[in-house]
């Protein structure tokens, strides 16, 4: 597939990449870029890549392209809904995860309840992300669908749907769809289900996509308001689909991005991308990879970065796993500007780490912190609560460990979360044959109740999370902090985060919103 080449499409297709307003008491949605759906206080929000790769293809290939995060743009719902009536697209394509589900479904009904009323207006809707890679034919029976997308390439897969309705490209696998155009009344759903077969990912060549148009799809809406900036304007990007390890039981996006379909850019197409970013003025990148390239690759994407004189120009952060890295290795990522690296702690129990196939030794987080700390690098960790199996002890090791790599110096951040199985992840499958399963409501598998069984109870859970958060504040580390400013910069990222950090705590509140 090669969309690269500009042709116009044989009808003036207009296409929406939407993210609608999903208003709640509970907070703002983490939802795009996300493999970890949350309510959260902090006003965070990433820059969806993956469909901004999508869109900016679809641009390049003559489409009638326009970002709709009503999300980012903080719009009311009557607002984006009439806006989007008034501009009668012909299709719109929403990412979804398990928690807004349901939401989707109805935001769906009321567009195609809208666009009924509207002669002209011939629309297709299409859903995407890993809950609906788990569940395809769930949402076709729950609201008048026309698309669903399976698997993580939703650029590829966009753009072949593109192509395949005004184009007479073929479909590739990885499509459900109905099998008539419209269903016969807005509140029957119910028709045969047709499918192109299992989603591939393989084929999808990565350095055949454009350098994300960043205009189109309003990244300054996304470089201010995320922790994992430092340096303002930020932005992100991804090295590669997604993980090179890939087997972790929890994570959604295994669901989409199996494990064997890791891919790269190439190095040359990573550093321009990275050159684009510069001229538009960011001053930190986060690689969101589900684990940064490592071996030659990383080591030629660092050379790339000094040859080329990036890393006077520019921060980088990136996910890395303990144990992947040596100290050379680490000392050529912070020559080449790297500061901000984001480790998967989760648990400091061995047993916890070998049953989620994490597989990373409990002694391997404060030697690759150690090795990370000499670079110069700021390690931030990520630590889960409410595994099933785990009783308080578990947890208080964990939260102890914690709290010892924070007094040493090793760590500068962290967050802590609830552990949810998602639809599609070995973890669900797990957890529904163990009967561990606490609700099928997919609300909520927000992260703000426990929906499988564990020792702890809903309470036990929230304390030890604001437990982890506050634990961490010791004067030591404080102290440290203080000592560390060198320029304005430190002291507004250290207020900025002292902020967010508090706020983040109304995220697990100890009698939660339903």
């Amino acid at each position: 597939m090669n969309t690269t080449k500009k042709t116009a499409p044989t009808s003036a297709a207009k296409i929406f990449i939407s993210y609608p307003p999903l208003s709640s008491q509970k907070g703002k949605p983490f939802l795009s870029q996300n493999r970890q759906f949350q309510w959260t206080n902090t006003g965070n929000i990433i820059y969806p890549v993956i469909p901004a790769y999508g869109a900016s293809a679809l641009k390049k290939l003559g489409y009638d392209v326009y970002w709709d995060d009503a999300i980012a743009k903080n719009l009311t719902y009557k607002v984006w809904l009439k806006n989007l009536i008034t501009k009668k697209p012909n299709l719109v394509f929403i990412e979804s995860k398990t928690p807004v589900i349901k939401r989707h479904w109805q935001i769906i009904k009321d567009i195609k309840k809208a666009s009924s009323k509207i002669v002209d207006w011939r629309l297709k809707i299409i859903l995407m992300g890993d809950h609906v890679t788990a569940l395809p034919k769930e949402s076709f029976s729950m609201c008048p669908v026309d698309y669903v997308i399976t698997g993580g390439d939703y650029d590829f897969m966009m753009i072949n749907l593109a192509n395949h309705l005004y184009k007479g490209e073929k479909l590739e696998p990885g499509f459900y769809y109905r099998s008539h155009s419209k269903t016969k009344s807005l509140l029957n759903y119910s028709s045969n289900i047709l499918n192109s077969g299992p989603f591939a990912l393989k084929h999808h060549h990565l350095d055949v996509l454009p350098i994300i148009d960043r205009q189109l799809t309003n990244w300054e809406l996304y470089a201010y308001e995320n922790t994992n900036y430092k340096y303002t304007p930020g932005s992100y990007m991804m090295t590669g689909r997604d993980c090179w390890w890939g087997k972790c039981t929890f994570c959604s996006w295994t669901t989409t991005h199996p494990f064997g379909t890791f891919r790269t850019f190439s190095v040359k197409h990573t550093l321009d991308e990275v050159e684009n970013l510069i001229n538009l003025g960011v001053k930190e990148i986060f690689d969101d990879s589900g684990t940064f390239p490592v071996g030659k690759w990383l080591e030629d994407f660092c050379n790339g970065m000094i040859d080329r004189g990036f890393h006077k120009k520019i921060k980088f952060g990136c996910n890395m796993r303990f144990g992947a890295l040596n100290q050379e290795q680490y000392n050529l990522m912070g020559k080449a500007g790297f500061r901000f690296i984001l480790y998967g702690l989760e648990s400091s129990n061995q047993n916890t780490l070998n049953r989620i196939a994490k597989l990373t030794k409990t002694e391997d987080a404060r030697k690759t912190l150690t090795m990370a700390k000499k670079a110069g690098l700021e390690p931030h960790l990520t630590i889960m609560i409410g595994y099933p199996w785990e009783k308080m002890s578990d947890a208080q090791k964990t939260l102890d460990e914690a709290k010892s790599l924070f007094r040493d110096g090793l760590a500068d951040s962290m967050q802590a979360t609830r552990i949810i199985a998602y639809p599609g992840t070995p973890l669900f499958a797990e957890a529904k044959r163990k009967k561990w399963l606490l609700t099928d409501d997919w609300d909520d598998y927000d992260m703000r109740q426990a929906v499988m069984k564990s020792p702890l109870t809903h309470q036990q859970q929230e304390e030890l999370i604001q437990n982890l958060f506050k634990g961490v504040l010791t004067p030591k580390f404080l102290i440290r902090k203080v000592i560390s400013i060198r320029s304005l910069a430190d002291i507004k990222y250290l207020y900025t985060y002292a902020t967010k950090f508090l706020k983040k705590l109304q995220d697990f509140p100890k009698n939660p919103i339903h």
